[in-house]
């Protein structure tokens, strides 16, 4: 009796980053494999929330530095119409900046660029199950972070925004440089510098860099 071959049902993803190259690099690694399908790219955040809303697949590999919005308020938006769509968070920031912040935002795993193709396959099969991919290090820094409120750092209390802002400040661009960054008015970049001050008790733009290096922000 002549056997029916059963044809392997792949994992569906979308990749949004604003990196023709890497997309592609990272498009013939997945399709390498032979197990997933890239139905769809995106190079910025608007792309990539019509992209939750109209395409279907099981996981999106979010870049956190987009050009028109932050990948975290990408998340935050897309997660809120499409709460079923796995999104593996992509970034050339180690996991203390944004790994936590990610994952309270609705993200299902966070992964540096750097890291080996392997440890991205084996997120993306992780997420297609509908389960967390935390790394060793991520959750070292979730442990950290169970206990009492007076240990948490000075940087906790900041809203997403205003953590980004201290972050571009600490790089060394001025209130102009991260409104054009960010597509905001220098009044409310201004506004959230001062807020972050305020929060953490700093006074001037040396301050914001002392702290980050010293806590390993940038």
């Amino acid at each position: 009796m002549k056997k029916i071959a059963v044809e392997q049902v792949k994992i569906k993803v979308i990749i949004v980053d604003d990196h023709a190259i890497l997309r592609t690099g990272i498009k013939q690694i997945l399709q390498a494999s032979g197990e997933i399908e890239v139905v769809a790219e995106a190079e910025n955040a608007t792309q990539a929330i019509r992209m939750a809303r109209d395409t279907t697949a099981d996981v999106m590999l979010l870049d956190i530095s987009l050009p028109d919005k932050t990948g975290i308020d990408a998340l935050k938006l897309i997660k809120r119409e499409n709460s079923t769509l796995n999104i593996l968070m992509l970034s050339m920031y180690m996991e203390e900046q944004y790994a936590v912040r990610s994952i309270r935002s609705g993200a299902s795993g966070y992964l540096c660029k750097h890291t080996a193709s392997e440890e991205l396959l084996t997120a993306i099969h992780t997420l297609a199950k509908g389960k967390k991919y935390i790394t060793a290090s991520v959750a070292e820094i979730l442990a950290e972070q169970v206990g009492e409120d007076h240990n948490k750092a000075l940087h906790d209390a900041l809203s997403d925004r205003e953590f980004q802002v201290m972050t571009l400040i600490a790089s060394g661009l001025s209130v102009g440089e991260i409104a054009d960054k960010l597509a905001l008015s220098v009044k409310t970049v201004s506004m959230y510098r001062t807020r972050l001050l305020e929060k953490m008790h700093l006074k001037h733009n040396a301050d914001i860099t002392h702290y980050a290096i010293k806590n390993q922000l940038v």
